[in-house]
């Protein structure tokens, strides 16, 4: 039999004894069921020449065979382009080609992890720090929750803004830390979502429990309540933090539970404060929305879980 792919051609040529067969010499076969595959290829005068063998194959069940080609005696590579899926699916079946999937899904897993989402959040923080309290530029104080006359976006451009270094410093390091660990598992998309998603209900909650007007804050408004911070978001990654980790997994259970029992002490850290000095404790820290944002956390997985397919 002969296969013949494009202009150099495969032929498996049953072998019974040395000869000659149609000008190319054969190599005598260890058995009859054998096939030596040789390799053919036309010279610039029209002319066939003698190419090495180059592999050796078995008949396939319905007379398929299986050839493996290098280079020839000339030095030509004279390889098909074989499509490697086609190939697997044909002779190795749905085996070969989950061991392939195997292999990708591996390939993409051991890809470096960038922090992208992270790294956004965190620059987009630091940014707005400077342009209010080192540049002095006045519009980023329009940014801040005006709890008087509050317009739609700041409770979203709120969570991006600081009082001070002290405030910045450690919200943005909360931040890092727990914002690498929810992007380690649902990407900068899934990082990013539970940054805004758990910040503005921490504001929307402030907006509503919180009395409108405390004296004046920062200068914003004549008695307005002004509410700014990453914090509330911070808190409720804490919580998203810890339940995208919660697998039946050894070792997924103890690191639920070295980051749980931080988690934990900080939210009832926050709800004794609220019980004892309000919502807004001595020093301006907003205690609602420390809790609100982890509260909302939770609602944001439990919501996912509810309405998102199982991954595998």
């Amino acid at each position: 039999m002969m296969m013949m792919m494009m202009t150099p051609m495969t032929m498996a040529v049953p072998m019974a004894r040395t000869g000659t067969y149609g000008g190319v010499r054969g190599v005598r076969a260890s058995s009859s069921s054998s096939m030596v595959a040789v390799l053919v290829a036309p010279t610039r005068k029209g002319c066939e020449r003698r190419a090495r063998v180059t592999a050796v194959s078995r008949r396939r069940p319905g007379g398929a065979v299986v050839t493996a080609a290098k280079k020839n005696s000339g030095g030509g590579d004279f390889m098909p382009n074989i499509d490697a899926d086609k190939l697997m699916s044909k002779y190795a079946g749905n085996a070969a080609k989950t061991a392939l999937n195997a292999a990708d899904k591996l390939a993409r897993a051991t890809k470096p992890q960038t922090y992208d989402g992270v790294f956004a959040l965190l620059f987009i923080n630091f940014a707005l720090f400077v342009a209010d309290h080192w540049a002095h530029l006045s519009f980023v104080k329009m940014l801040y929750l005006n709890h008087v006359h509050p317009v739609w976006w700041q409770f979203f451009t709120s969570t991006f803004c600081h009082a001070s270094w002290e405030h910045l410093s450690s919200n943005i390091f909360f931040l890092y830390i727990f914002g690498k660990l929810i992007e380690e598992e649902e990407g900068a998309f899934g990082v990013w979502m539970s940054y805004l998603v758990t910040g503005i209900g921490a504001n929307l909650a402030s907006w509503l429990v919180l009395p409108k007007s405390a004296g004046g804050v920062l200068g914003i408004g004549a008695n307005a309540t002004v509410s700014l911070g990453a914090s509330g978001a911070v808190f409720g990654l804490f919580a998203v933090s810890v339940l995208v980790k919660l697998k039946f997994n050894w070792k997924r259970i103890l690191e639920v539970i070295i980051l749980g029992q931080f988690v934990l002490e900080r939210f009832y850290s926050e709800a004794r404060m609220i019980a004892n000095v309000g919502g807004v404790g001595s020093t301006g820290v907003n205690h609602v929305a420390h809790l609100a944002g982890a509260l909302v956390g939770v609602l944001l997985i439990a919501v996912l879980n509810k309405t998102l397919p199982p991954m595998d």
